[in-house]
């Protein structure tokens, strides 16, 4: 399997010939040239993970694809044909077997309501918690994709959170907020806590691709 990082909180997999979109939010840019795609999988309800016209760019290029997300989601993107998922659901979407988990959005503050959101686990090794820093249960995870920048996010909390998850590799993600410098401030902080556990991080950027 093969996963591409996209802009902000996008990502692609990719395996035997299939594709598999999770995110396309309002700072991504347009993901075009899929192959073979079988499903769109929103997280959450926020703009930065998922938009109008992002779906109808996808649904345009592949007529039918399914799309997935949490009660929140189908909800918000009513123009749309959205089959709800929950926390325990599990799907087969050609060769991707997806186990979803969490429930809620992290807090952003006590002003801000807080959303349905679900963690997506993909073929029993790469795992992606949406704005949660949900744990998957009975899992070892392959490939974490963690996030690092976010006004819910401190990175005291991203840490213990890789710190918990003990990935083999981690990646981040969610990073559109930052500056440069704050993205390597972010990523060193990511790399001293997987490597706690004996894993490494992978730098990836938009466009990078790595091999699950």
């Amino acid at each position: 399997m093969r996963l591409t990082k996209h802009e902000h909180a996008a990502l692609v997999l990719v395996e035997s010939g299939h594709s598999l979109v999770i995110d396309p939010g309002s700072f991504t840019s347009p993901i075009e040239d899929l192959v073979g795609l079988v499903g769109v999988v929103l997280t959450h309800e926020h703009p930065d993970h998922w938009t109008p016209e992002h779906l109808t760019r996808l649904l345009k290029a592949h007529p039918g694809v399914p799309i997935y997300g949490p009660a929140g989601v189908v909800h918000v993107a009513a123009g749309f044909e959205v089959t709800a998922v929950h926390p325990g659901d599990r799907l087969d979407l050609g060769p991707f077997h997806l186990e979803f988990s969490g429930g809620e959005h992290a807090v952003i503050h006590e002003s801000i309501p807080v959303v349905d959101n679900v963690g997506v686990l993909v073929n029993d090794a790469f795992y992606y918690p949406g704005d949660s820093y949900t744990v998957p249960k009975h899992a070892k995870v392959t490939l974490l994709a963690a996030p690092v920048g976010a006004p819910w996010l401190k990175i005291g909390d991203a840490i213990d959170y890789v710190l918990a998850v003990k990935p083999e590799r981690v990646f981040a993600t969610h990073d559109m907020t930052l500056s440069v410098a704050g993205k390597q401030m972010g990523d060193a902080r990511l790399t001293w806590a997987v490597e706690q556990n004996g894993g490494s991080f992978v730098d990836l950027k938009p466009g990078d691709t790595v091999e699950v």
